[in-house]
């Protein structure tokens, strides 16, 4: 039962959690924060609490509403499986979920505590994608397009900021708009795999409105424009030279997009580009935490 329940968190997609509190933590050692074991460790608790929030309440919904019964699972897309083989659990899986979700709130009320009330819009904004991503926001294609990388983006990324600055910054937007587009790309990619068993439950993401080669127009203009906010900011705010090592994820990103514009009507052979867009999505961040990191030691 407790591994059914530790799967629906899907625990090997929670590194990008980690990512992103990395370089949100980065900038504001950059900009001067002091550093502080427990409060990291706090920040990223929530963080991971909140992104495998989301996973467990997709993972139930997607149950109960029968999708899992007719989803071709693959490794990036589908889900765990872990309900459709221990139906049995889902009780054990909801409690779970109510209790995370406490857990969540009771850790905003201490971060507003500890640093203030300008926190409360991002936190209540979090906590409505969690709650309305599978059952609403998949069924409207623009916000369903966007909500995943503002989730991991702005949120994720002012949120660790302001924990450790006590206020916002520049920087850490303009730096958190580079998972904002990213974060967007992987849940657009995929999407591919999932169009014909989402349909039947009334889900319309932006590839069923558009059709999958428009959407992929959609999938290289993020690209471009995750790496040129990257680029904005190292000219804008004259970041260290090692912030520049960011930009490697974008020399992965030039086979994924040729994989996903060569084979983006068959699944089997889009899987590399699945693969290469989760490795940009938890690389990226890193590298541009560490490139500042290493400019203050």
């Amino acid at each position: 039962m407790l591994k059914t329940v530790l799967l629906t968190t899907r625990p090997q997609f929670l590194l990008l959690s980690l990512s992103v509190v990395l370089l949100g933590s980065a900038i504001a050692f950059y900009q001067g924060a002091d550093w502080s074991t427990q409060l990291f460790v706090l920040i990223l608790f929530g963080a991971v609490l909140s992104h495998a929030a989301v996973n467990m309440l997709n993972e139930y919904q997607d149950f109960t509403s029968g999708l899992d019964a007719i989803t071709d699972r693959t490794p990036f897309s589908g889900g765990s499986g872990a309900l459709p083989n221990h139906p049995e659990a889902v009780g054990a899986v909801f409690k779970t979920l109510v209790l995370v979700i406490g857990m969540l709130v009771i850790l905003g009320a201490y971060f507003i505590k500890l640093k203030g009330w300008a926190i409360l819009p991002l936190g209540l904004i979090g906590l409505l994608v969690i709650l309305t991503y599978t059952s609403k926001i998949t069924r409207y294609p623009w916000v369903c397009l966007i909500a995943p990388g503002l989730a991991f983006g702005p949120l994720m990324v002012l949120g660790t900021y302001f924990v450790w600055a006590g206020g916002f910054s520049w920087l850490a937007f303009t730096l958190s708009l580079v998972p904002f587009f990213l974060v967007n790309n992987l849940l657009l990619l995929n999407q591919i795999p999932d169009l014909a068993a989402d349909k039947t439950i009334g889900r319309f993401n932006i590839i069923m409105k558009l059709g999958i080669k428009p959407s992929l127009t959609i999938f290289i203009a993020f690209t471009l424009f995750a790496f040129s906010a990257l680029v904005l900011a190292q000219l804008a705010f004259d970041l260290p030279h090692l912030v520049w090592l960011g930009l490697i994820g974008g020399l992965i990103a030039l086979p994924m997009l040729k994989i996903s514009l060569d084979a983006a009507e068959n699944v089997d052979k889009l899987m590399p580009a699945l693969g290469m867009n989760v490795i940009i999505n938890l690389l990226t961040p890193v590298l541009i935490a560490l490139g500042l990191i290493w400019s203050i030691w």
